[in-house]
């Protein structure tokens, strides 16, 4: 990771930790840089809190004042940029969002040509020219750059996705959460387009409800409403709308390790899981592994964070990896997490088998986890700790097969994270406990 840039862009308050001047000089640099052979095409995305229409202009400014044309999408859900790059060849895109943080952060996440993140060694020019180690080239007269109106690039979005479900999903009666995000611009038609009966909530962004009390991180009214009216699922976007977490007929929630497991036997059962493979990071459940195994289905684990699931995918060409959170790819159709996909897959597979999510998912048990923050003086200090890693050793031993732990460091702050999990909640406290109260008292 760079000065400003981390695994997903730059990040922070607006007019705090990310400033107007940042966006501004993001944009001159990527203008400049991609239009060194020709006038720059850049795709411009954003979603619905208060500070993005400014950041949308000030990378926009900063764009054209170097020679580019900004293509401007307006609110989109995050893959939606990935598919435009992709689908209209831009030279690079930009999304204006912080995803499941609240109103008062934003975020600029770039994609390169091939409408995936941005290589890093760019990002490391971008921030040389933002601390003022570089200058880069204005444009004059007629090489000055313009914006373009591109909202008809959010219909070829939905098409793309209204294509990809060959079944008649009409008759499952369907809840969505729009987080007031992304989701709000495309999703209800996206689904009401395929005849389905669809219920929406939190679908009126104002600014500053974007993720409040709502969405993928806050689901508990959609689950309330899924359970009194009779809904056969429901679907919660988080504010980019690039990952969900579903609702099952019960009401209970249905991460992103349920969705691995069943949409995994699907294109098993399709024959279209290659090498029979599933990606996930290390913090997937236990009880998904194990579910996995008995299915006769391998997996791989990498660090947290979508950015290693793709890699992984995409340099063994696997075709399905994800996260607990709900960022789920599907590289058959998109290179990126999508919420709205991953929705319209379990549908599919709820058709298919003519099962509710409840029934795909009877044989996963998902183990009881805890995890704890603890600060620390030092991450790389503490997890060097022979005394440390030799209570963490006692733990795992006990657990056995019938539980994991997971000790390691945040990768934006001073704290280390403690991760149990086990067959009961008693057990998973008892032993996170032992494991912070340790840190604790050693001062590490």
């Amino acid at each position: 990771m760079g000065k400003y840039f981390g695994t997903d862009g730059v990040r922070g308050r607006a007019n705090d930790k990310l400033t107007l001047d940042m966006a501004v000089k993001i944009g001159q640099y990527i203008g400049y840089y991609f239009g060194k052979q020709r006038k720059a095409k850049i795709v411009i995305g954003k979603d619905t809190r208060l500070s993005s229409d400014m950041f949308e202009m000030a990378i926009s400014a900063g764009a054209i004042s170097t020679g580019a044309n900004v293509y401007l999408i307006g609110v989109c859900p995050t893959p939606c940029v990935s598919y435009l790059i992709q689908k209209e060849k831009f030279d690079c895109g930009v999304m204006i969002s912080a995803s499941h943080n609240p109103y008062y952060d934003n975020g600029i996440k770039l994609f390169n040509f091939e409408g995936k993140k941005m290589d890093a060694n760019i990002e490391d020019l971008i921030e040389e020219y933002m601390d003022g180690n570089s200058t880069v080239e204005f444009a004059s007269d007629d090489h000055i750059g313009k914006a373009i109106d591109f909202s008809d690039g959010l219909v070829l979005y939905e098409s793309r996705l209204k294509g990809i479900v060959d079944l008649d999903v009409s008759d499952i009666r369907v809840a969505l959460d729009l987080a007031n995000g992304s989701a709000t611009s495309c999703a209800l038609d996206i689904f009401s387009d395929l005849g389905i009966t669809t219920k929406v909530i939190h679908s009126t962004p104002n600014g500053v409800n974007i993720n409040y009390h709502c969405g993928s991180t806050h689901p508990e009214s959609l689950q309330e409403l899924v359970r009194e009216g009779n809904y056969d699922v429901g679907f919660a976007f988080d504010g980019d709308a690039d990952r969900l977490i579903a609702i099952n007929e019960d009401g209970e929630l249905f991460d992103g390790d349920h969705i691995l497991y069943v949409c995994s036997k699907y294109l098993r059962d399709n024959k279209e899981l290659k090498d029979n493979m599933v990606v996930t990071t290390v913090m997937a459940n236990l009880g998904l592994y194990k579910a996995l195994e008995k299915e006769g289905i391998d997996y791989k684990q990498t660090a947290v964070g979508d950015k290693y699931v793709f890699e992984e995918m995409e340099n063994n060409d696997y075709i399905l990896g994800g996260e607990q959170s709900g960022h789920i790819i599907f590289k058959k159709h998109a290179i990126t997490g999508d919420g709205i996909l991953s929705a319209l897959m379990l549908l599919e597979v709820m058709k298919k088998y003519n099962k509710s999510l409840k029934e795909l998912s009877e044989n996963l048990f998902i183990y009881p986890q805890l995890l704890i923050n603890v600060p620390v003086n030092s991450k790389e200090k503490a997890l060097e700790d022979e005394s440390l890693n030799a209570i963490v050793q006692e733990v795992a031993d006990e657990l056995g097969c019938d539980g994991r732990i997971l000790v390691r460091p945040s990768g934006t702050e001073p704290l280390v994270r403690v991760m149990v999990e086990a067959q009961t909640d008693a057990l998973c406290e008892r032993h996170v406990n032992r494991v912070v109260e340790f840190i604790k008292s050693k001062g590490l």
